[in-house]
């Protein structure tokens, strides 16, 4: 302390710092000068890009897609975190080229439904409209009347795309999806996206969750099949140019071989599904 309070050392760093600078360049000027003139103009050139994924023409999955977009009856409604956006390796694009025009919507948000999602209101409130989300009283997915039989009209499938506390998030945030059937997938295999990590063994992307839905709903196995071709080209080329094979947290964790902490959550999750029959 002082008679003036507290030393603000950060202050005094950064005027000594910007002194110290300001003298190398009066004594350096000539150089800097020269090393300045040197850097272009001009902002250094980006690599080609896809004008379908968007993703750089050397890491392009688009030769995985169906040859003709897929035509199901039943469509996708995409609720997705704004942080969603950012991630290099996300598979909700892969759902939207992989259907026709129209079969996959999706909405930008971290709640729904505001004013600027246009027309997702009336599709919240619409009969068929069923969420993909384990909320307590959801049920098996195939338990849902198939698309056809007895008359019943296409699905509205409705997924969260985020983490898994961000899905959780955007559910708890908006109180329109508490009134949705909430549907699961149940007996799900591992996740073939292998080069990232999943919590659990029965998590899934959102391109599987997608694909698998809507193949159950259709009764149509091959729709599954065709759109998990980005997803499998994409892996393939990773694993072929030096990506490894990712194991999910609850594999890693029971074999000891973890290298981090895990969370409450994470704990509390792996801890339900060891008690599960």
């Amino acid at each position: 302390m002082t008679r003036f309070g507290t030393v603000n050392w950060s202050k005094i760093y950064l005027y000594s710092f910007s002194r110290k600078f300001y003298k190398y360049i009066m004594t350096n000027e000539d150089i800097v000068w020269e090393e300045l003139s040197g850097l272009p103009a001009d902002p250094p050139d980006m690599r080609d890009k896809c004008i379908q994924c968007r993703r750089p023409v050397a890491v392009c999955w688009c030769p995985g897609l169906p040859k003709n977009p897929l035509n199901p009856a039943s469509r996708l409604i995409i609720l997705q975190h704004p942080a969603e956006v950012k991630r290099c390796l996300r598979t909700a694009p892969m759902l939207t080229l992989a259907l026709e025009h129209g079969k996959c919507l999706t909405f930008r948000g971290k709640k729904f439904p505001l004013p600027k999602h246009e027309g997702l209101t009336e599709i919240l409130k619409d009969e068929n409209t069923v969420l993909l989300y384990p909320s307590p009283g959801a049920i098996a997915l195939d338990e849902l009347t198939p698309v056809g039989t007895n008359a019943q009209k296409p699905y509205n499938l409705v997924l969260l795309d985020g983490t898994w506390p961000q899905a959780k998030a955007i559910y708890h945030s908006s109180p329109a999806l508490y009134f949705l059937r909430a549907c699961k997938l149940v007996g799900v295999s591992t996740s073939e996206y292998v080069i990232r990590t999943q919590p659990t063994e029965g998590c899934l992307s959102t391109l599987e969750t997608g694909a698998l839905a809507l193949s159950i709903l259709e009764r149509t196995p091959r729709i599954k099949e065709e759109m998990l071709g980005p997803l499998h080209y994409l892996c393939r080329f990773q694993l072929e140019n030096g990506a490894v094979t990712h194991q999910s947290k609850e594999f890693l964790i029971k074999q000891k071989s973890y290298p981090k902490l895990i969370g409450k959550r994470l704990a509390k999750q792996l801890r339900v599904l060891s008690e599960e029959p």
